[in-house]
Parts: C-alpha cells; structure tokens; sequence
C-alpha cells in the first residue's frame, strides 16, 4: 500500500496519504500533546471497538480533552476507511491532538482538536517467533508516571526499545522498584507452574485490551490466570513469558537477558492460549463475535 493508495481521515476528510499535512504549530508535533489507540481488524471486523474506544475516552479524559467524536461517529469513519483501504486483515491507528495553537506550555481553551485516522495492513506474527520465541532485555522503567494514559508521548518508550534492539533483543521488559510493570510496547505475562500471571493494572501500566482478552480466554477455559505483581527474580525464574500487544498478539520470548526462559522454546500453556487467540480471531472474522 503506496502513499497515493493509502486512504487516510484528516479533520473530517478522507484523502490520499500522500496528500495529508497537519501545521507545525500543532500541539501534537510541538509537545506529543495528544493521545492515540491502535486497534486491529479481521476480516474487516474490528476487534473490541467498544473496549478501545472506552480507553480513548479514559485518555482524553487524563489529558483534559473532550472526545470530538461519539462513538457511533468513530465506528463509521473506521468503517468508510476499512472499506477504502481494501478490507481484510488491518490495523487502525488514530491519533487526536489539542489542536494548533502558539507555543506555550499551558492548555490553551476553546481549540479544534486534530484528528488522524489511517489503516494499514495487518501482517501476521512472522513464522519464526511461534517456533522459536522472541529475545528480550530487562532495564529500569524510566517512563513518567500516568503510563495508563496511552500518551503520543513516546521518546521514553522509544529509548527503550532502541536499547532493547541494540542488544540485539526484540523487546525491553521494564522493572520499576524490584517488580515488572510492562515492555517498551507490550503486556507481560508469565507462567509459573499451571498458572499464567500478569501486573495488576494502575499508573505504571497500560491497560491492554489485547492484555484483558487473554485474561478473558483463560478464565473462559479454566486456565489459571492471575493479576499480582511480579518480582524481577520470578521473572528470571519462570517458566514461560509472553508479550502482549494489539499487533504482536501474544509473542513467546524464550530468552531473557541471554539465557533460556524455561526450556528455551515457546511453552505447552502459550501454545495453548496461542491456540484460542486464534480462534478467537476466526470468530470475529466469521461475525461470530461482534
């Protein structure tokens, strides 16, 4: 998909990426004053569109901005840009700032919000993570303190993940105080035993809806699944670990800091929830599930 194929929503538009331009006094640009959600598609479905709304308006609500659409008006831009962009397997991006305004620290009052939308295709977990696991590195959280707001304000988490890469690790697993709280774009899970064990929600992390999908499927077929805090050391000793996250799904990592997690391969309970993820997403695409 080529800029001048990509359809994109701008302000109330719909038009060529190509063709998309927002003023460099927009506050977005100026100081990452916005908020964003990505959300994926299957079969031109969108997964849990409620549940991703609702956190935008948790977000925008944490920054002090009105939501300038309903939800109803939101459904039917992603539908028009589902429908523009080829249908199928996408992922929907959106992005709403404070609008334009002079430079100045304080919420200026009474501006029009800027409004991104745009799809872009889904691809699907490349081959070698569901058979081999992904990499990762733990390193201290240097994030601010309201990361249950999904900020557009990104440079921590950006950092992060460069540090991850530059060890040559896919992903960076933050700790802050002795406990886990999430990766550089992801959920954390692992298993200890039978039982799948996540960080509870708060401040420190995002609450994923990819994170209370697999919760869900696990209560659903009576795998035990808890919320409580994860110390470094268990992380380091555990049987499996996972990363969550819209696009990524649920990723296996089989090595942590340079050493196998578990058997060194991606585990019987991840092969397991992999399993229902999966056909969770059939079910959507089938409009089995709304």
């Amino acid at each position: 998909m080529s800029d001048n194929t990509q359809i994109v929503y701008l302000n109330g538009d719909f038009l060529p990426m190509s063709e998309a331009r927002v003023p460099v006094l927009d506050r977005g640009f100026i100081f990452g004053d916005g908020v964003y959600e990505v959300i994926p598609v299957y079969g031109s479905r969108i997964l849990r569109l409620e549940e991703h709304l609702s956190r935008l308006d948790y977000s925008l609500n944490g920054i002090r901005l009105v939501n300038p659409m309903s939800h109803t008006q939101w459904k039917s831009v992603f539908e028009q840009l589902i429908e523009k962009n080829g249908n199928g397997d996408l992922s929907i991006y959106l992005q709403i700032t404070r609008g334009v305004a002079p430079r100045d620290h304080g919420f200026p009052e009474n501006l029009t919000p800027t409004v991104f939308a745009m799809c872009s295709p889904l691809k699907p977990l490349p081959a070698h993570f569901t058979s081999n696991g992904a990499t990762a590195i733990t390193t201290e959280d240097i994030r601010w303190q309201f990361c249950n707001i999904k900020s557009t304000s990104l440079l921590a988490n950006t950092m992060l993940r460069q540090f991850a890469l530059d060890k040559k690790a896919d992903e960076a697993i933050l700790v802050k105080d002795g406990n886990i709280t999430e990766g550089s774009a992801s959920s954390v899970f692992i298993v200890a035993g039978n039982e799948i064990i996540t960080p509870p929600k708060g401040n420190c992390i995002l609450p994923g809806i990819t994170r209370d999908l697999v919760i869900e499927l696990a209560h659903a077929n009576k795998i035990k699944c808890t919320e409580r805090n994860i110390t470094l050391d268990e992380i380091k000793s555990c049987d499996e670990i996972w990363v969550t996250s819209s696009l990524r799904e649920i990723l296996p990592v089989t090595v942590l800091d340079e050493k196998p997690v578990g058997s060194g391969v991606p585990g019987p309970i991840w092969e397991k929830m992999y399993g229902l993820y999966q056909d969770y997403k059939q079910k959507i695409r089938s409009g089995e599930i709304q």
